[in-house]
């Protein structure tokens, strides 16, 4: 019998859609906008700029909370169906912000409900998706995933700005969480698949296909919770995260301080943007080719001669490769972390694994702007907490370089495996 040829491996319209829906999911919407949100809040509820970033660190902290019972959902059900109706409970909060008074408790309550649902549209969930679909092809799947996160970056506060301009931001909220509902959820609902050998996932293909999570092997989190690898990977993923937390938050100041324009301040800060979407990609690529600790050492050790090299008094020609290497970093550990999960402890619990560390993540990256910021308080600098922030960084090159070698190699190619599936479908 004649083969047929197959579509577009379905692998890649998974990452598509993951990609999409984070770049118009809840978190974007809340966290990438949030700075352009600020001043209205401020100026209607006659409030503090640091009363209205509570609600900021109250979001914050739900989703550090609950991104572990998230993750292990997502272990135990199809991710789809925890995806799907925590993005939509998302939506109808974000819609219920035009009943919000001038009240300071009911922006926090806002802020709180959107990171308890929002905790389940985060990276974790959809990096497990993607890491059923790809083996050998992992790293640059998890990282063209990524981008989506990337991209929102450099969309939403635009967008937010113009549409607060125009409506207001009770109807911006709105705008932005029809986008949600218009284009994500519907993307999510038909196209996020949960498993290669899940059925209908081409065009002729055999609805007999067995049903399975494949690569579910692994390690428990309970096993993996006193396993000293897991100890180093959480401790990098903290320590770089929290130095540039701060470095990103605090560029515009650092560099008018030594009196560059706004212009050229905010220049320094889309670097930053442009670096962490090329650090996706870069990472991705690297990360399917070398093995990971190395690609990991490499990436934080950059990271930390960056950071150190901006702590120089006076130079501003050196901050701006500095703020593209810490973009890098930005966006490159997300996918490394990801991958040393799924390569050292294995996709059994990856949802809960990843969870507890996105938690940790989240935690710690919310001190790094307040250290960098009590730093400069205290020595009228930003050079020591920038060293320190280094150190941290080196410190984190050494954890990943000491985790040995992979538990659960890359094997055959799960593209690979799924095509044959099809061919054996169409040709019986």
């Amino acid at each position: 019998m004649i083969r047929k040829r197959l579509p577009v491996f379905y692998g890649w319209w998974v990452v598509a859609t993951a990609a999409i829906a984070l770049s118009l999911g809840p978190a974007p919407v809340v966290v990438f906008s949030f700075s352009v949100f600020l001043k209205p809040l401020a100026q209607e509820l006659h409030s503090s700029r640091a009363a209205i970033s509570l609600a900021f660190t109250l979001f914050n902290l739900m989703v550090g909370i609950c991104s572990p019972v998230a993750g292990k959902l997502t272990d135990r059900f199809p991710a789809r169906k925890v995806i799907v109706p925590c993005t939509v409970a998302c939506v109808l909060i974000l819609f219920a912000s035009n009943a919000l008074s001038a009240k300071l408790w009911e922006i926090y309550a806002f802020y709180l409900a959107l990171g308890l649902f929002g905790s389940a549209t985060s990276i974790v969930p959809y990096s497990k998706v993607v890491s059923h679909w790809f083996d050998r092809r992992r790293g640059i799947a998890l990282g063209l995933m990524a981008v989506g996160g990337g991209c929102a970056a450099m969309i939403m506060p635009s967008l937010a700005q113009q549409l607060i301009t125009q409506v207001g931001w009770r109807l911006a909220y709105t705008t932005m969480a029809a986008l949600t509902l218009l284009i994500a959820i519907p993307l999510i609902a038909t196209f996020l698949k949960e498993c290669p050998e899940e059925p209908r996932i081409a065009p002729g293909a055999s609805s007999q296909l067995p049903i399975a999570r494949r690569g579910d092997s692994g390690a428990s989190w309970r096993e993996v919770r006193r396993r000293g690898a897991f100890l180093l990977v959480l401790c990098a993923y903290c320590f770089v995260g929290t130095g540039i937390h701060g470095c990103f938050m605090h560029m515009s100041a650092l560099l008018t301080d030594r009196g560059t324009s706004l212009k050229v301040a905010a220049l320094a800060s889309s670097l930053i943007g442009a670096g962490s979407i090329t650090g996706r990609l870069l990472s991705g690529y690297l990360l399917d080719r070398f093995f990971a600790p190395k690609v990991a050492k490499l990436t934080f050790g950059a990271v930390a001669v960056a950071m150190a090299l901006l702590g120089i008094p006076g130079r501003t020609d050196i901050a701006f490769p500095a703020a593209f290497v810490i973009g890098l970093g930005l966006g490159a550990e997300g996918d490394i972390i990801a991958y040393l999960i799924s390569r050292y402890f294995g996709l059994r619990s990856f949802g809960e694994i990843y969870g507890y560390a996105f938690s940790a993540f989240v935690l710690t990256g919310a001190l790094g702007p307040l250290l960098m910021g009590a730093g400069f308080d205290r020595t009228g600098s930003y050079l020591f907490p920038l060293l320190i922030f280094s150190a941290a960084a080196l410190a984190a090159a050494i954890f990943v370089s000491r985790l040995g070698p992979y538990r659960y190699v890359a094997s055959e190619d799960t593209a690979r495996r799924t095509t044959l599936h099809l061919q054996h479908a169409e040709e019986s």
